[in-house]
């Protein structure tokens, strides 16, 4: 091995890299496993490492083959790596590398035309499971598909996925033996049509390389040196991918952290994480904990998240240190329901705005995608921009493919100015004007060739004497890999969407027990650690600012009845808002009686407990403090356009009446009066209640 200060290593190179970042990037050639925590550096480490492998001579760039999970990590790493020099290293995800190698050896394995990659598999599926005698309905064909999916990534064939469903209890949408029907006649259908899934890209370029000897021999010549991203995620079908690649080799280097484990559902796993030093007991082990990502309040909250977690082995329990300056204290936040939490978030991120947080800079992340409504109906309203991951994509955009057609047509002419200032004037044909229209479609359509004008600084920032051409073919290399550019606006995604990315600010929402866990996941101790998993990789997207916020009911004028998460359980500091709310609110939740006031008893009847006497007790109503409140909730109707039980029940009046409370604490201890109604109302009244006592 070159040692790190030999003259060939380039120590510069190093520069900026932590203790454990160097001593990742430095490791000898060999099995090296880093365990990286959120935010703890990992892409920097993993690029470094292949620069530092290379530069040393150890291979040559060619030869280096990265794989991640999401085609923006590998246009990232790519990136990274196009700035350390490393051009010629390939950086992909599992499918892209498999797509590439199955096209390349196609002619010679199999002699005819490759066959098409199947787009959208539910054509396929629907005939299926019409002979197989099951329906057609949309969620059906959804399910069959997931089912099918998770069998092949889990390496299960048709025949022994009865067998597999029994043993691994899976909740299947039909029978098992016609799900496995399904999938047999899937199969059948599909290789008659000569077209390919996504699954089947990986089971192909496998079978060929552990059948056919000289495909074999002629990959492993090409490729020497493997490095896995997200390795906590692998699937059994892409482990199998991996060792066909490395054919007995250990030159591999592994990433990942199974405090991030989120995919389980589609087969993936952390065992070969958990288990690489059992495989390879010469690894190099390098644990990353250092966070520089979040400020120290918001890994002290992550590192609580999962500190509660059950069953995590002892090697794999990572505990982040924050590098950041100290921020701002997590927000809590409930709501009576999701329109007032939305309208709330929504209110927040306009202060935001206002601070000079950038637009693109601040997330609202949700469990379900259904949830994504509430919210763009909120930001609309106040008319802040927004974009919904997961729908159209960039490059498929009217605006963006005219701006490449156009700059496709540029990159031949003899013109070699500089980059940016070409770039711009092209755009500026094609709608690009230097100040932005007011908003709307318009706004979103130069926000979109804006952000191609910031790419191709980007480009010009790490390339040398980068030409118009060089941009065409970084534009078309993101097109095909789905990899798009920033465009300003809130993003709105599922947690799972947002695994990779990070924010200024973060909004995790309907953070309620049935919405988070989700509702299926209860009952199933495995399910529900992913799901608090899952929460965590929320927490840690957030760079400074992060709100945590739940409804109590879905819409308004419904039923207060649902609880906060459980996983939200010793997050909440004792002397919040939320905090009080919920001891207050204690018994119910508990299981404990709610007991009668007056008399002791139990509280058994919803009127009886928002009273917090029995019926058969004596009322204590105070009838002229109950008509001040009265005409007070008369007059903040009117002025709000709402009826005025939205405000408050009569009930929950008469209980103000009865008790008298003179302090939030006492206020919020009458039932029916959450964190919402205190922070909106809950000064108003108690000047009320003042008022009437004091006369």
């Amino acid at each position: 091995m070159v040692s790190a200060s030999s003259p060939k290593s380039r120590p510069g190179l190093l520069d900026g890299l932590d203790p454990e970042q160097r001593a990742a990037a430095c490791a000898p050639r060999g099995p090296v496993c880093v365990l990286a925590g959120a935010g703890t550096g990992k892409t920097r480490t993993i690029t470094h490492r292949i620069a530092h492998l290379v530069r040393s001579g150890h291979v040559a760039a060619g030869q280096v083959l990265a794989v991640t999970f999401t085609t923006r990590a590998a246009g990232e790493m790519r990136a990274r790596l196009r700035g350390l020099g490393v051009d010629a290293a390939q950086a992909l995800t599992f499918h892209a590398a498999a797509r590439r190698q199955l096209r390349y050896f196609w002619p010679q394995v199999v002699g005819d035309r490759p066959w098409e990659l199947l787009e959208n598999k539910f054509r396929y599926i629907s005939q299926a499971a019409n002979k197989a005698g099951l329906g057609t309905e949309a969620e059906l064909l959804r399910d069959l598909a997931s089912e099918i999916e998770w069998s092949k990534a889990s390496l299960v064939s048709p025949d022994d996925y009865p067998a597999v469903a029994a043993r691994t209890q899976r909740d299947t949408p039909a029978p098992a033996s016609q799900v496995a029907e399904v999938y047999r006649n899937y199969e059948k259908v599909k290789n008659a049509a000569q077209v390919l899934d996504f699954d089947d890209l990986l089971l192909h370029t496998t079978a060929v390389l552990e059948e056919h000897t000289v495909v074999a021999q002629e990959f492993r010549e090409r490729y020497r040196c493997f490095v896995v991203d997200e390795y906590q995620d692998v699937t059994p079908l892409q482990q199998r991918l991996l060792d066909a690649w490395l054919g007995g080799r250990d030159d591999l280097t592994v990433v990942g952290d199974a405090n991030q484990t989120i995919y389980s559902f589609g087969g993936a796993s952390p065992r070969p994480l958990l288990e690489f030093t059992r495989r390879y007991p010469e690894a190099t082990v390098v644990r990353l904990e250092r966070d520089y990502r979040s400020t120290p309040e918001v890994v002290a909250l992550a590192n609580q998240v999962i500190g509660a977690a059950r069953g995590r082995p002892a090697g794999s329990r990572l505990k982040l240190i924050g590098q950041r300056p100290s921020g701002p204290p997590p927000r809590f936040a409930e709501y009576d329901d999701e329109t007032a939490e939305a309208a709330a978030v929504a209110r927040r991120i306009r202060e935001l705005l206002d601070s000079g947080v950038a637009a693109s800079e601040i997330a609202v992340l949700y469990r379900v995608n259904a949830q994504s409504e509430a919210y763009e109906q909120a930001l609309a309203e106040l008319g802040i921009p927004y974009l919904v991951r997961g729908g159209e994509r960039f490059f498929a955009r009217t605006e963006v493919r005219q701006a490449m057609s156009a700059l496709r047509m540029a990159a031949t002419d003899a013109d070699t100015g500089e980059l940016v200032t070409r770039v711009r004037s092209v755009l500026a044909k094609v709608g690009l004007t230097d100040q932005p229209p007011a908003g709307g479609a318009a706004k979103e359509r130069w926000d979109a060739l804006l952000s191609i004008v910031e790419l191709a600084e980007e480009l010009a920032s790490t390339v040398d004497d980068a030409d118009l051409p060089r941009f065409v073919a970084e534009l078309e290399q993101r097109s095909t890999a789905q990899h798009p550019p920033t465009v300003e606006g809130i993003t709105l995604a599922s947690l799972h969407a947002a695994k990779g990315l990070e924010w200024d600010a973060v909004f995790l929402v309907g953070l309620a027990e049935g919405t988070m866990p989700i509702q299926h996941a209860d009952g199933d101790d495995a399910a529900i650690e992913e799901e608090r998993r899952l929460f965590y990789v929320g927490v840690t997207r957030a760079r400074e600012h992060l709100s945590l916020s739940w409804a109590l009911a879905r819409t308004s004028g419904n039923r207060r009845n649902r609880r906060r998460s459980r996983f939200l359980y010793g997050l909440i500091p004792e002397d919040h808002l939320a905090a009080r709310v919920a001891r207050s609110q204690q018994p119910k939740h508990s299981g404990t009686k709610a007991r009668c006031r007056v008399c002791g008893g139990p509280l058994l009847e919803t009127l009886d407990i928002k009273l917090g006497r029995c019926s058969r007790c004596p009322s204590n109503v105070d009838e002229q403090l109950l008509e001040k409140l009265k005409s007070w909730r008369g007059e903040r109707s009117r002025e709000l356009k709402v009826p005025a039980f939205v405000v408050f029940t009569d009930a929950t009046l008469v209980a103000i009446a009865e008790q008298r409370p003179t302090d939030d604490t006492a206020l919020c201890a009458i039932s029916g009066i959450g964190a919402t109604k205190l922070e909106r109302f809950g000064a108003e009244v108690l000047d009320v209640v003042r008022a009437s006592v004091r006369t």
